[in-house]
């Protein structure tokens, strides 16, 4: 029998290094995977960026002594693959390695894998003990489970709020800032760990965003523009082809620079439709920040995964309503003075 307690200490280590390269990886997965010898760890590693190495293999390379590694237990949070893409498949270098015992933390479902792995070490005789912390494994891929399994990119909508309930002013002559300095931060942080993100054409229009991470280093995800009659202005920054950008419309299909000028149909819902058209881009995660219009359509048709909201102390007393929905905060911390809610849908 598996010593549970041991196998799940290590696998919690696993997660903590997959974490290392948040917003590095997609569209592949984070994976973290250690090496343990006589219950000290002897080799750690992390698929650290999109084309790199694997976790797996990082792990062995880690390891000082090789000659430890055939009585060793190899610890991963995804099952290792088998085929051959940017890389040579992990499972054959562990077979090569010798190790004969693997411990992983959930299957990888996506149709390359999706058990291959597994098999693959089976037979070739090695001892495979699945799952080890699988809920928690599934939750650190949830971006790349909702993608292969749900064929759209994972879901997140974000917004801030006063404590009485407005997301901004009726008619602003500028963009009000509602949240504090602290959770602006965080706010630009996020956008470095998603593939994407979403506004709509009011939101475009009214606040002429960036949509870059500019107050956190990290990568910038690819903007995602509603502008049905092209209203957007040339001089907007999300005209700038500074970021690849990608502008839903009824008129054209056409790029300019690093403008995508993507042509759908306004007269039927055009979330599916551009849930569709990020997933032929391999676009895992998205993050929607507004406006109230946009926000609102995601969760009437209950098209949402996450939910992430800071409410403010400012009082407004009148503007355009948050968006609303029925369901308990799984998290709530505080960022700085705001109140930040965190929600999941469990009903997908």
């Amino acid at each position: 029998m598996p010593d549970l307690f041991s196998d799940e200490k290590y696998m919690q280590r696993c997660i903590e290094l997959a974490l290392m390269a948040g917003g590095n990886t997609a569209p592949n997965p984070l994976v973290g995977s250690i090496v343990v010898h006589n219950n000290i760890i002897i080799g750690e590693g992390y698929h650290e960026r999109y084309g790199q190495a694997h976790a797996e293999v990082n792990a062995i390379n880690s390891v000082k002594d090789k000659s430890l590694l055939k009585d060793s237990v190899l610890y991963v949070t995804l099952e290792p693959c088998s085929h051959h893409g940017k890389t040579p498949p992990c499972s054959e270098r562990i077979v090569r390695e010798g190790i004969k015992k693997v411990v992983v933390g959930t299957i990888d479902t996506s149709a390359k894998v999706n058990g291959k792995g597994i098999d693959f070490l089976r037979n070739q005789g090695i001892e495979v003990i699945i799952p080890v912390l699988e809920n928690e494994c599934r939750f650190l891929n949830r971006r790349f489970f909702t993608f292969h399994e749900k064929k759209r990119p994972y879901i997140i909508l974000k917004w801030a709020q006063s404590a009485d309930g407005f997301i901004a002013p009726e008619k602003p002559l500028q963009p009000m800032k509602i949240s504090n300095d602290i959770s602006h931060t965080l706010s630009h942080r996020w956008r470095t760990e998603e593939a994407a993100i979403m506004v709509g054409t009011n939101t475009a229009l009214t606040d002429n965003p960036q949509l870059t991470p500019r107050s956190w280093q990290g990568n910038s995800p690819v903007r995602l523009v509603i502008d049905r009659h092209l209203r957007i202005p040339a001089n907007y920054h999300l005209r700038d082809s500074s970021v690849k950008t990608f502008f839903y419309n009824e008129i054209k299909d056409d790029i300019q620079g690093l403008n995508f000028f993507i042509k759908i149909d306004f007269d039927k819902n055009i979330l599916p439709q551009i849930c569709n058209h990020l997933f032929s881009e391999s676009i895992t995660s998205v993050i929607v920040e507004g406006g109230s219009v946009l926000l609102n359509s995601f969760i009437s048709q209950n098209l949402w995964d996450e939910t992430r909201v800071f409410t403010s102390e400012k009082i407004l007393n009148s503007g355009i309503h948050s968006p609303v929905f029925s369901l308990p905060a799984a998290q709530t911390e505080m960022s700085g003075n705001d109140l930040l809610s965190v929600y999941y849908n469990s009903v997908k």
